[in-house]
């Protein structure tokens, strides 16, 4: 009758630091870091925009980007940017990618 324990299906990918190193090459590709100002400028991905889900205007932000795009996300450790990845699916962004174990696990450079 009642199923509280039903898992609802994920609305994005978690990667590998691979392949989400592969798909940020990509044409349509979008880098996320969604972690604050501070962390962002003490290193952070090639290529990357911050916008701090923590941040007052995330949802301003968010919803100005084009939804046609492949967005990659990642954070310290992987939970905010996969929270973010949930609120940008609510807003009707498809194709949604977070980095598993976020920015702490990643073997590669970082400017």
């Amino acid at each position: 009758m009642f199923n509280f324990f039903k898992a609802k299906p994920k609305t994005y990918s978690d990667l590998s630091c691979e392949d989400f190193k592969k798909g940020m090459n990509e044409k349509d590709a979008v880098i996320i870091d969604v972690r604050t100002a501070g962390e962002f400028n003490s290193g952070k991905l090639k290529g990357a925009r911050n916008i701090d889900i923590m941040g007052s205007g995330f949802m301003a932000q968010v919803q100005n980007l084009p939804k046609d795009k492949k967005y990659y996300l990642y954070c310290r450790s992987g939970n905010r940017s996969g929270q973010a990845c949930e609120v940008m699916a609510k807003l009707g962004f498809e194709n949604l990618n977070n980095m598993a174990g976020g920015i702490m696990s990643w073997p590669y450079e970082v400017v």
